[in-house]
């Protein structure tokens, strides 16, 4: 059925232009009209209406030329006889095809000079016919200007699915394209906050190393000289470790002096989203301990994601914050009660971006969306690798 479907969808209208060429063909062979030609005039006319149908077989290759000429050589055919268009079922359904075909013409001005030739055509075919009746010089005409009118409604709308699909695919590649900037500046953010942390972990060791060398005695002067080339080798990673984060830093992004935060800074935060109008309850699970500095400015950045998304987005009534400290992870979870999630509007959703970007760089996991019993809560699991502790 599929295959006779997909068949009857691409090739239905060439099938049912052949029937009516075959319906002409017979019905011109087989009529009894007084003073309809016999012989070679007889197959010269059943050739000629079968050719007229068969014309809009190439309706894809010449969508103007094809019914156009369909309803010109139907006007040329009645000055020869009068009889021979007028009295085919099959030639009147090529020409309503024809009229069609000529109102959904891509350019106007084609379809307007298909709408002329379908007057005069039916007009001069209706006029050469010896039986017709006075009002069929304008009922006919009418009658297949509506089928261009047909044609031309169908233009108009064949436009609007396409511009609509055009704006629909054009928007998806501008989302796409904004997804994309949104990770890339997320990324860059977070290398330059964790970069941030390394220098001042490679500082640490440095001046560490420097005043252990230092204290040794002046005669182990292999250990002194060990400890002086790691000393440089350190202050050369951290030049070049400064150097990379001024290039990484934004036009007009001044370097940060204070230490960053982590979870130790949590009640500080919530104390402020508090000043700010929303009521937060913070409860913290297990029993708390040092965390690595890249995982606990991640950990801080999600918990401030979820409450900011709370506050300015979600028009909440309340907000929960929940840290849980296990032996392998560290579970976050942020839920508010309000109606709204966060906007994806203004801002193109860069903080849920930076908090999957964040969880990724920790081989963890996040979920955010709508709770079953109402409001938003955004989750995120941050394995500890043993390295917590």
């Amino acid at each position: 059925m599929s295959r006779a479907r997909l068949f009857f969808s691409k090739y239905g209208l060439d099938l049912l232009i052949v029937i009516a060429a075959v319906e002409s063909a017979i019905a011109t062979a087989l009529t009894d009209d007084p003073g309809h030609p016999t012989g070679v005039w007889l197959w010269l006319e059943v050739l000629a209406v079968t050719g007229i149908v068969l014309t809009l077989l190439t309706r894809r290759r010449f969508p103007f030329a094809a019914p156009a000429v369909t309803w010109l050589f139907s006007a040329a055919l009645s000055f020869a006889d009068g009889r021979l268009i007028v009295d085919k079922a099959g030639l009147f359904l090529a020409g309503m095809g024809a009229a069609v075909l000529l109102g959904n013409s891509r350019s106007d001005r084609q379809a307007r000079i298909g709408l002329a030739i379908v007057l005069a055509g039916a007009a001069i075919v209706v006029y050469n016919d010896p039986f017709h009746q006075p009002g069929e010089m304008v009922f006919t005409p009418v009658l297949f200007a509506i089928g261009w009118l047909l044609g031309f409604a169908l233009r108009q709308r064949t436009e609007r699915t396409e511009a609509a699909e055009e704006r629909a695919t054009r928007a998806e590649r501008e989302r796409e394209a904004a997804a994309r900037v949104a990770v890339a500046e997320e990324r860059g953010r977070i290398a330059r906050e964790l970069h941030d942390v390394v220098a001042h972990a490679v500082s640490v060791m440095v001046l560490q190393v420097g005043a252990v060398r230092h204290r040794m005695p002046v005669t182990d002067t292999e250990d002194r000289e060990t400890l002086s080339n790691v000393e440089h080798a350190g202050r050369t990673a951290l030049a070049e470790m400064r150097r990379l984060l001024s290039a990484m830093r934004q036009d007009g992004e001044e370097l940060e002096l204070l230490p960053h935060p982590g979870l130790d800074n949590l009640d500080s935060l919530v104390d402020d989203v508090r000043a700010a109008g929303l009521p937060v309850k913070l409860e913290i699970r297990g029993e708390p301990f040092p965390l690595p500095p890249g995982l606990d400015l991640s950990a801080y950045r999600i918990v401030q994601e979820g409450l900011t998304n709370a506050l300015k987005h979600s028009r909440a009534s309340q907000a929960e914050v929940d840290v849980d400290y296990t032996d392998t992870e560290l579970l976050l979870e942020v839920r508010d009660d309000g109606p709204g999630g966060p906007s994806t509007e203004a801002g193109l959703g860069h903080g849920l971006v930076g908090v999957r970007e964040r969880v990724k760089i920790f081989g963890g996991d996040m979920t955010a969306g709508a709770a079953r019993t109402g409001g938003f809560v955004l989750r995120a699991r941050l394995p500890l690798d043993g390295g917590g502790r």
